[in-house]
């Protein structure tokens, strides 16, 4: 969070002069906090697309597109990609701490409990048209949670709030594979508690009742990663979106229905796009070395997906660099 110093910027308006107050951020960045600039002078500050502006005083990510950095509450995202699971990182943004033993168990088994979808939502699938973007269904089904769970609609409930949050990261996988089993044609799957987070997508996107799908654990490390690079990356466009929409006490599915279409627009989830290349290249490189091995048994893990992940670090941040306002941290 941001420092108050007893550094003043001296500001001279017409006949006026007023001291703005320095701060300074987690990263030693300064800033200048012009929150009574209108009471004092009249004066209102323009600043397109927020270049210059902070909007938020946050100490949840620090990001430097041009550096390549990225850092979660502190941490660095190759610490985390390397030790850490996607559900730990989830933990440590919304909660300002990595969980320990007791809290990743029931944290985890909440993340489980809430990860079927109501069956009439099943329904709302089948009148999609098989053309629909999954942008759209997915924002539409988010929204639709809502209705589900009225009892979401009290914000100022925390305890209500810690289950919203629970329910939004366990069922949006379930709504990505329903939408994606939808375009091809296939049959729904439903959720496993028996599967981590990442393992129960996998299984919902590509089994078949038809056949047993084996869970490939090196594709499971590599989903972990992209969820991890995606998490947090400061006040971006869908971010703000989300706080905006927020702002007027709105329940966390509309809020969050709005910033998935914000992502939508090319100049912001580009990003994304960009990195899922770059995890495709990663599978095929991992399906390659597994096919030219002779014996399973003696493979060591491979260090090379992670590797190939994290490079697409420095581009990610650098492409979402043009879509966010920057915040005092």
């Amino acid at each position: 969070m941001p420092q108050k110093t007893n550094e003043k910027i001296e500001l001279r308006i017409d006949d006026k002069s007023v001291e703005l107050p320095v701060i300074i951020g987690s990263e030693n960045e300064k800033g200048i906090d012009i929150g009574k600039l209108r009471a004092q002078t009249g004066y209102v500050t323009l600043d397109p697309a927020f270049m210059n502006t902070a909007s938020t005083a946050s100490a949840i990510a620090y990001l430097d597109g041009e550096k390549g950095i990225l850092r979660y509450r502190g941490i660095p995202i190759e610490e985390l990609a390397e030790k850490s699971t996607f559900v730990e990182v989830a933990y440590l943004l919304i909660y300002g701490k990595l969980p320990n033993t007791s809290e990743l168990s029931s944290f985890s088994q909440s993340l489980t409990r809430h990860s079927m979808l109501h069956e009439d939502m099943k329904r709302f699938f089948d009148n999609y048209p098989g053309t629909a973007h999954p942008m759209a269904i997915l924002s539409a089904m988010t929204c639709s949670l809502s209705s589900f769970y009225p009892q979401a609609l009290d914000v100022k409930n925390r305890e209500e709030t810690d289950a919203t949050i629970a329910r939004l990261l366990s069922k949006m996988r379930t709504i990505a594979a329903y939408s994606y089993k939808k375009s091809i044609g296939q049959p729904f799957v439903y959720p496993r508690n028996n599967l981590s987070y990442c393992a129960n997508f996998l299984n919902m996107m590509f089994s078949v009742p038809a056949e047993p799908y084996e869970i490939d654990e090196e594709l499971v490390r590599i989903l972990n990663l992209l969820l991890i690079l995606h998490a947090e990356h400061e006040q971006n466009c869908s971010t703000s979106t989300v706080r905006m929409v927020g702002s007027s006490q709105a329940n966390l599915f509309a809020a969050i229905s709005a910033g998935i279409l914000a992502l939508w627009g090319p100049l912001h989830g580009g990003a994304t796009k960009r990195c899922w290349r770059c995890s495709r290249t990663s599978s095929a490189t991992a399906r390659a070395r597994r096919s030219s091995s002779s014996s399973r048994r003696k493979r060591t893990p491979a260090t090379g997906s992670w590797a190939s992940v994290t490079a697409c670090t420095r581009t990610t941040t650098r492409a979402r660099r043009s879509s966010r306002s920057p915040p005092t941290r």
